[in-house]
């Protein structure tokens, strides 16, 4: 096994578990898993420039704004097979069940989904392309572009926050055991620089501003580990529904700040 080979397998787990994107993982364990997690936000790079190419396209085409944000979001969850958005409602329908711990877990394992779960599914997604549409008809074509790449990239910064160390897992399978406490708090610290940094370069390149984009990447963050402070004290500690509603908070949240003004 060559150096490099850890990384490689982290970097294809990333892609074959947070895509659709066929990708063979030849293996598997918790560093593979880890590395996969800490990649996580180039996941979100390039999932985000493939949908903003598809509103950017359908814009030229002459959609307007809404539509182009429709199609846009909508390719998000094509090229994630909706596991982010299932995520979402299925820890929507465990938190409003307002159940203890075991049971909530099994009303998220089901494989429908509950009143609370389409709520939020349809409010989320409703915002999620209100605001992108916001920032369609405020900025030019790449403006918009930049504003949704940062914010599905802020959602996958946001993954990593839930698998930071001393995040206990809810089970004892699933994704969510694989990789919860994997990350250390320097590199989930990192990578939240990263994505300031990458959010004030952004917001200097284009009309979203320095201090917008800043601070859509930071409540992006906050609402999200106020989030996952939540589900650990409901479910005991994360599940891959729990990664996948920390995702799409952050990524709901960011472009809701990048809209306005």
């Amino acid at each position: 096994m060559t150096r490099s080979s850890p990384t490689l397998h982290g970097l294809r787990l990333a892609f074959g578990t947070l895509s659709v994107l066929p990708v063979r993982v030849p293996h598997v364990d918790r560093a593979v898993a880890a590395r996969a997690m800490a990649m996580a936000p180039a996941v979100g790079l390039v999932l985000g420039g493939l949908a903003a190419g598809v509103g950017a396209s359908a814009g030229r085409a002459g959609t307007g704004a809404p539509v182009a944000a429709t199609l846009a979001v909508g390719t998000l969850a094509v090229l994630t097979r909706g596991l982010h958005l299932d995520g979402l409602a299925d820890v929507a329908d465990g938190l409003g069940s307002n159940k203890p711990a075991p049971d909530a877990l099994r009303i998220m394992k089901a494989s429908d989904i509950g009143p609370f779960g389409v709520l939020t599914l349809v409010f989320t997604l409703l915002l999620e392309v209100a605001a992108l549409a916001r920032v369609d008809a405020a900025h030019d074509a790449p403006t918009t572009a930049a504003a949704l790449v940062l914010a599905v990239v802020a959602g996958r910064v946001a993954i990593t926050v839930g698998c930071a160390r001393g995040v206990p897992s809810a089970r004892s399978d699933g994704l969510g055991a694989m990789v919860a406490g994997t990350l250390p708090p320097a590199v989930v610290a990192g990578l939240a620089v990263a994505l300031a940094g990458a959010a004030a370069a952004v917001g200097a390149a284009s009309g979203l501003g320095i201090l917008r984009s800043l601070l859509a990447v930071g409540f992006s963050l906050v609402t999200a580990m106020l989030l996952l402070r939540h589900a650990v004290r409901r479910f005991g500690g994360i599940t891959g529904d729990v990664l996948g509603a920390l995702c799409e908070t952050a990524t709901a949240t960011a472009l809701v700040v990048l809209s306005t003004g």
